[in-house]
Formats: C-alpha cells, structure tokens, sequence
C-alpha cells in the first residue's frame, strides 16, 4: 500500500509538469505574439544565460545535477524557440497554408523512421495530418510532384552512415523545393518475436542504412544473416508475420512496440548518438522571416579545370556564408566528374546572399538552388562562467 501511495504521488508530480510546460508553451505563443508586433529578434541570448545560470543554482540547492537541470531546459528552451519559428512561418506564407487535411509522403510505413520524423516536423497538425506511404524514395517525390501528397519527407544524411545518395540524386532532378529540415535520433534496436540469444538468430531483416550504421554490432554475429528490406518498420511487420523465432529485425523502438514484439537489445549502432537529418518538400519554396536562422541548399557543377572547386567556394568565403554542408556526386553519364551539393546558413532573400549566388554562377557550369528554410540547428546557450555548453 506504501509503494502504491508513492507511485500516486509521483503521477501527480509528473502530471503537475506535464500541465506546467503546456502553460508554459501558451505563454511562449504570447511572447512571440509580442514580438511580431514590435519585430524583435527571437532569441535574447543574455536572457538564456541568466535563465539556465539561475535555474542551475537552484537546482543545485535541491541536489539536482547542473547536467539534468541543462538536459531539460535546453529541451524546453529548444521547444519554444521551434514554437515561435513556426508560427512566424504561418504568417510569412499565409497564402500559401493549407485549410484542409494535411499530406505528407514518407518512404515506409507507420513505425519507420521517416514517420516518426514526420510526426514530429507537423506535430501541431495533431489529427490533421494524413500520412501517405511509397515503398521507395521516388514514389515519395512523385506523390507530391503530382499534387497526391502536400509534403515529402526524405532522409538525406545520418551521422553514423554519411549521405544517401539516392535522395541526393533525386533532388538534381526534382521540380520540388526544400522547405524545412527535422532532425532525429536514431535509436536503432534489435527485435524478435521471443526473448531469445543473440547467438540464436539465423537471419535479420534490415534497411541496407540501418544495417550500416550497426554494422559492428552485425558483425558480431557473423553466423548470422542479413536480408536487406525496403524499410525498417516492414522489417518487424515480416518477423511478425514469419512463423520462424530465430529470425530477427533492427527498428526503432516505436516500430517494436506498434507491432508488440521483443526488444532484444537497444542501441546497437556504431555511435551511441545516432541522427539522421530529414528534409521537407513542397511544390513551391517558403519565404522565411528575417527573423529565424536561415539555411539554403544548393547543387554546382563546375569546369574541370584546376582550381575551379577553390574558386567556387571562396564566393562563400568573400561573402561571410558558413559552409554546414559539401558533398560530392558523380555525374550520371561523365565518367570522373562531380556534382556538388551544399548548405550555408543564409536566407536566398538577403541581399548579400542573392550577390553570392550570382558570383558563383560565374565560377560553374550549373547552379540549381534547391531551397531557403529554417535551419534546425539551434545554437545551444553557454553557460559564461561554466564554459558549458546547455
């Protein structure tokens, strides 16, 4: 009766804050409410600073870690400035917004990690939300190109297994536009019908992706099989299916839940800090307030001369642009040369930045601007007499 009374307790507590960062959600929507009418900046880093600084001392006095009290209200921090982005981006294309049920395309099925993504980028279209289903990257641009789906969702790069080439590849040739970007974390798992050893699996079904960025811990099995599957939610919907116990998948934990399988083992990729960058489609690009820190995409091809490359990216360099991405793609049909693929933080709207693209046309052969959206990488707060980052 003791332990049952405690648990109450703490489901009171934990209800208590669950109610508190709603409140404090509706007061963020306030804030930046305000600010849309006197046009101050999102962010007041000064004010972070003294709020993570206080809020740490008083964590301190209750013997709460200066680790956990940054954990959470960096989350918390990280939530209201997403909050006040998108509602700045509803104003900036009002036009452009849907009045009705929401599309979007993802490649896999519920449980798969594109899903997941999605739910999270359109989490405040709750209901609203319709979620559409290709079994391939293609069908998930080919949806939206034709008006079936409002949105795409494709994963672009994993910070265990690089770039996927084949989204790179469709973005040369897609009349869509990169509208935003979600970044995920990957908690890839092994999954089972029953509780068995690892040393009694004959055969994992996997995404060729998942099965690489958890290729050491495959390789610890080396008796063991690998099937590759169109997507990793499939991969446990087919153990659920199969009448064979020995065979195993690797998914998220939300797959392995939703199909009521064994979780056999958590985290088994390469690095235990596992994401994967996710980019957002649309049939047409977004304005984006001057406000919200910008990102913007583009592919080059430039002359096969020495020095060429170098030339291209000291425009970047004359401008004051950040480079975040460059990544190499062969040309289909020209055997050794390359496409490149980039993202400097920078909204295609500025001045300075329509300057810079202009340079760099005349320094390549083809210059495709695949899209301007808000970036996704939050600056976290430092804590100045910690030199900590929170």
């Amino acid at each position: 009766m003791e332990l049952l009374e405690l648990r109450k307790r703490i489901n009171d507590i934990d209800e208590k804050i669950v109610k508190l960062i709603a409140e404090r959600r509706k007061i963020s929507k306030e804030i930046v409410e305000a600010k849309e009418v006197t046009d101050k900046p999102i962010r007041d880093p000064k004010r972070e600073e003294e709020l993570l600084v206080r809020l740490i001392e008083i964590g301190k006095e209750h013997g709460i870690s200066q680790q956990l009290v940054s954990k959470v209200f960096y989350e918390i921090i990280d939530d209201s400035i997403r909050l006040q982005h998108s509602y700045l981006q509803r104003l900036a294309n009002q036009n452009e917004m849907h009045t009705k049920q929401l599309r979007v395309a993802i490649q896999g099925i519920e449980g798969s990690y594109s899903y997941l993504a999605a739910k999270k980028f359109f989490s405040s279209y709750n209901d609203d939300l319709i979620l559409i289903s290709g079994n391939r990257f293609d069908d998930v641009v080919n949806y939206t190109e034709k008006g079936e789906a409002d949105y795409a969702i494709l994963p672009i790069e994993n910070t265990t297994s690089g770039g996927i080439n084949e989204v790179y590849d469709l973005l040369l040739h897609t009349t869509l536009s990169i509208v935003g970007e979600e970044r995920h974390e990957v908690n890839h798992c092994l999954v089972a019908k029953d509780e068995i050893s690892t040393f009694e699996i004959k055969k994992i079904y996997a995404h060729y992706q998942a099965a690489a960025q958890c290729s050491r811990f495959l390789s610890s099995l080396p008796d063991c099989a690998i099937e590759y599957f169109a997507d990793t939610a499939m991969s446990v919907k087919k153990i659920k299916e199969e009448k064979n116990k020995f065979v195993a998948a690797i998914a998220s934990k939300e797959a392995a839940n939703l199909f009521n399988v064994k979780i056999l083992r958590e985290n088994i990729a390469n690095q235990s800090e596992n994401f994967t960058r996710f980019i957002v489609c649309a049939r047409k690009p977004v304005s984006v307030d001057s406000r919200i820190e910008c990102k913007t995409s583009l592919v080059i091809a430039t002359a096969q001369t020495a020095g060429s490359l170098v030339d291209a990216l000291n425009v970047f360099r004359k401008y004051g642009l950040n480079l975040t991405k460059l990544e190499s793609r062969p040309v289909m049909g020209n055997p050794w040369e390359e496409m490149f693929y980039l993202d400097f933080l920078g909204n295609i709207a500025d001045e300075k930045v329509k300057k810079a693209v202009e340079e760099l046309n005349k320094h390549t052969r083809f210059v495709k601007v695949l899209g301007s959206y808000p970036s996704q990488e939050i600056t976290k707060t430092k804590v100045a007499d910690q030199e900590k980052e929170v």
